[in-house]
């Protein structure tokens, strides 16, 4: 039996059962488009179908951000915080449409009452914890909260629409 069957209780249907096992990284890749050095999961641990997931970003010195910001006093830039919210979100709404949603682009519409708690630094986990507050046709809404060893470093509500990526 393959994930997709595990996951979706053998019929091929992944709105037949709402939970699904961990999204590995190839997975990943193959649900949302980009790639390093933007690439900002690591593998999403926790999914329930249509309603939340949580996404994991491992933090590492060898990060390029890390070069300019800050040199001798790495923190991971908030905005990318923000990004990796909205990759794990992304990550969701592939796995809540099914296969056919694979590849296409989530493109960014509003980012509301985002807030930083605390700098993210190497060596740091981040677990992204994503909540679906609704979606209507392409839209999808989400409120979104990053922590660090169980404690909130960023939070965020946004709004998304999901797109066919533009032919090259």
């Amino acid at each position: 039996m393959n994930y997709r069957e595990e996951a979706d209780g053998g019929d091929g249907n992944p709105a037949s059962s709402k939970a699904a096992d961990v999204v590995d990284i190839r997975r990943v890749m193959h649900a949302i488009p980009h790639r390093y050095p933007f690439l900002l999961i690591d593998r999403v641990v926790e999914i329930v179908r249509n309603e939340s997931a949580v996404g994991v970003k491992n933090v590492s010195i060898n990060e390029p951000f890390f070069q300019g910001h800050f040199p001798n006093h790495p923190v991971m830039p908030g905005v990318l915080i923000i990004e990796s919210m909205a990759q794990t979100a992304a990550v969701l709404v592939v796995e809540t449409l099914g296969p056919e949603a694979a590849g296409k682009v989530v493109y960014f519409m509003s980012i509301e009452g985002a807030k930083f708690r605390r700098p993210v630094l190497p060596g740091d986990q981040l677990r992204i914890h994503v909540h679906k507050e609704r979606s209507r046709g392409n839209v999808w809404k989400f409120q979104a909260t990053a922590r660090v060893d169980g404690v909130s470093v960023a939070e965020a509500t946004y709004a998304a629409m999901i797109m066919d990526r533009v032919p090259e």
